[in-house]
């Protein structure tokens, strides 16, 4: 199966379908990749055991559910507070992401909003978390590559 040198001719294949159908069934993914039922369902449940496939889940457009802007805050932390910034963080709804970074920022949050003042708020609430020193805001003006990861198959 998959080695820490990458996955395996069918590996490749069985996770190229399952990246343009995440919702496949495993019928489906043996029918697509000529690969037996069986086998597309033991790779599947050892990716899951693994930890390789992440959480599936569809994605809604936040601007479906009123919140058209999207913004990403770069955040400098006192650093032996991080765990309650990420606690606090993880209380605000209008937070959809957060990494922590290595360099000139600390997180990197990314933030949704209704509008401007909406995201003025966000701002304030997240930059009055006690350990956040300073925030730098950056809008979304435009989405010009989707998340993707097929094209490091092959796919």
């Amino acid at each position: 199966m998959t080695t820490k040198a990458g996955p395996d001719p069918i590996d490749a294949r069985l996770l190229v379908a399952l990246a343009r159908d995440p919702r496949a069934s495993a019928i489906a993914l043996a029918a697509q990749t000529g690969v037996s039922r069986n086998t597309v369902q033991a790779r599947l449940n050892k990716w899951d055991q693994s930890g390789a496939l992440l959480a599936f889940d569809r994605r809604v457009n936040p601007a479906f559910l009123g919140y058209p802007m999207r913004a990403f805050i770069r955040a400098r932390l006192k650093q032996r507070l991080l765990s309650q910034v990420s606690d606090a963080l993880a209380e605000i709804p209008e937070v959809v992401e957060v990494l922590g970074l290595s360099g000139g920022a600390d997180l990197l949050i990314q933030v949704v909003a209704r509008d401007a003042d909406d995201l003025y708020r966000i701002a304030g609430q997240i930059l009055s978390i006690r350990g956040v020193r300073r925030t730098n805001t950056s809008l979304v003006m435009r989405e010009l590559v989707d998340h993707r990861l097929i094209q490091l198959l092959g796919g």
